[in-house]
């Protein structure tokens, strides 16, 4: 689908500030820390038309992304704009369709200690060719009235997607639609057992892997962490700084 062409926004109103938002790590210059969040990100930005991925670009920096959630096929998210209610956003990936998840399965199979990598948060990069999304297996929608495809709101939560992928890769994964537990299965009951060797005492192991680290907050459902939050502040701008606080001691935690 292809994107319209200059739209003056001007006439749609100025950004309403976010007290709370999801602001994203890179403050300038490019998104993306490793191989699968800068390849996404290219990938963003191929079908994104420039001055939409400004935008985004800056709207993800300045905390406009109320929400965000990975579900299986779908970053789903609530960003503000102009408008007194955030709109609601889908980015939307296809997911592996049979005969990709068994080569999926195979070449995992195939790879001594990539299982264990990827079941402690790890995801070769050799996979790429075979999770890495194309374009045409993108879709993003938005209750925003531009009918830009995607919109900032839409390339802002992509941004922002990226940089869970710097957190954890494995999320490639939950948006192709892969369930690690029956992928565990899949690659474990397809395994060969030496005859020779039933118990793998000589089996050379592969080293440890170094999980990536993930803070808890990321885990939680934001609206719920908020309206917990809520319960207890006095007024928004108690939440925003308890986020605040509860961001910064995972850092600490993790430094």
């Amino acid at each position: 689908m292809s994107s319209p062409g200059p739209r003056d926004f001007s006439r749609y109103g100025t950004r309403r500030p976010v007290r709370g938002g999801i602001e994203a790590r890179s403050r300038r210059g490019g998104f993306g820390r490793n191989w699968w969040s800068r390849a996404f990100v290219e990938l963003l930005e191929q079908v994104a038309d420039s001055g939409r991925a400004g935008r985004g670009r800056t709207y993800a920096r300045q905390g406009q992304v109320v929400t965000m959630q990975i579900e299986p096929g779908m970053v789903v998210a609530e960003v503000q704009g102009s408008q007194p209610q955030p709109f609601l956003v889908e980015l939307r990936v296809r997911r592996l369709d049979e005969s990709a998840s068994a080569e999926l399965t195979e070449a995992i199979r195939a790879t001594p200690g990539m299982l264990a990598e990827i079941v402690s948060g790890v995801l070769p990069e050799s996979l790429g060719e075979l999770l890495m999304p194309t374009g045409a297996d993108l879709d993003f929608d938005c209750s925003c009235p531009d009918p830009g495809w995607p919109c900032k709101h839409a390339v802002a939560l992509g941004y922002l997607a990226a940089e869970r992928l710097d957190e954890a890769p494995i999320e490639m994964l939950t948006v192709r639609g892969v369930v690690l537990d029956t992928l565990i299965s899949d690659v474990e009951t397809g395994a060969t057992v030496d005859p020779d060797d039933p118990f793998g005492d000589r089996s050379v192991l592969p080293a440890l892997p170094s999980p990536a680290y993930r803070p808890a907050p990321d885990d939680l459902d934001p609206v719920l962490l908020r309206k917990a939050l809520r319960s207890t502040a006095e007024d928004e701008r108690t939440v925003a700084a308890g986020l605040r606080d509860l961001a910064g001691l995972y850092r600490r935690l993790r430094d």
